[in-house]
């Protein structure tokens, strides 16, 4: 199924075809006039610079009008074998359609809101056949259903046409243009960025994202410059100003070579408070019982460190080098 873009937003084309994927741009006098576009052969021919293959209005009251407007966009200098000639379907549109296949050039035969319509466009030789499923829809009609029946009806009368999905509206319409085995859709680039978007994949994305950081990512990569220490000989209340100071949920407790000796978390300081009152505030770090805190180096994988977080179930680790401490890595960096 051929895509192309439904536009006339040159940022938007620009971007869009970065994807290497379209087959062209679809545009319509109504995009224009939207833009504020006033020059509008002007526009034509920087689009046709742009795009692999154009689709442009050659609009006229009568087949002769129309068969002239789209000769004087090609001289212009336009290329003939890349630039669609759009005409509404008409009897008038269906004689220029004749003319203009009959010298080579491409016609889409569009707003086509029924199969009759369709099937004079596809004895005219059109090149596209393009119903407007979206505007049909919103009249209460089987949009879905007259798309089907184009094109059984080419494939069942070998038609040289290739129908074309437009008046796209969201995604669904894409997967319905799919489904039914659409030769050609033209789609909105807003609704076309959506195609990718999906929840599970954002999901499962992020996950390899966090497990390939995880295993390829050291601690001294990711810990801040923070770093709570507090001497032994400090008072809790010490301790508690140093955590406050640094936002973290514990300081390292280090002795008078600075190498580190114990730890005080946010939780002892609970602990503490609910056995000893505000009368634990002056007593010293030394009064208390230290071990050696669960640590790190920087070195260390975040891998490592977060199946040491989840064995021993603790909030902070540590983080040393040559047995001093450098900084704290808590388990709110690695969310």
């Amino acid at each position: 199924m051929e895509l192309y873009l439904d536009s006339v937003d040159f940022k938007e084309i620009e971007e869009a075809f970065q994807l290497g994927i379209l087959a062209g741009v679809t545009t319509t006098p109504t995009f224009m006039h939207r833009h504020g576009i006033k020059d509008i052969d002007g526009a034509i021919v920087k689009l046709s610079k742009m795009v692999p293959v154009l689709q442009i209005e050659a609009l006229g009251d009568t087949a002769a009008d129309m068969v002239k407007e789209a000769y004087r966009q090609l001289d212009l200098g336009l290329d003939k074998t890349k630039t669609v000639f759009k005409m509404p379907v008409s009897m008038e549109a269906l004689k220029a359609c004749k003319i203009m296949r009959d010298d080579n050039l491409l016609v889409n035969i569009h707003l086509v809101y029924s199969l009759q319509q369709a099937y004079m466009a596809m004895l005219a030789g059109a090149t596209y056949v393009c119903p407007l499923v979206g505007r049909l829809q919103d009249e209460g009609h089987d949009a879905l259903g007259l798309v089907e029946q184009c094109i059984e009806t080419v494939e069942y009368y070998g038609f040289d046409t290739k129908i074309m999905f437009s008046s796209v509206r969201h995604a669904e319409h894409v997967k319905n243009a799919l489904n039914l085995g659409v030769h050609t859709i033209t789609v909105p680039w807003g609704v076309m960025k959506k195609l990718t978007d999906n929840n599970f994949t954002k999901v499962g994305t992020q996950q390899f994202v966090e497990h390939t950081r995880l295993m390829t990512v050291k601690v001294g990569e990711v810990i801040n410059k923070i770093n709570p220490v507090v001497q032994i000989d400090h008072t809790v209340l010490d301790a508690i100003v140093k955590m406050s100071e640094s936002g973290a949920g514990a300081v390292s407790i280090v002795d008078g070579s600075q190498k580190l000796v114990g730890i005080f978390t946010d939780g002892d300081l609970r602990r503490l408070l609910q056995s000893n009152g505000k009368d634990a505030m002056q007593k010293k770090l030394s009064d208390f019982e230290l071990k050696i805190p669960v640590h790190v180096t920087p070195d260390t994988l975040l891998y490592d460190a977060v199946e040491l977080i989840k064995k021993y179930k603790i909030d902070n680790l540590v983080v040393l080098e040559n047995d001093k401490p450098i900084g704290m890595l808590d388990v709110q960096d690695l969310v």
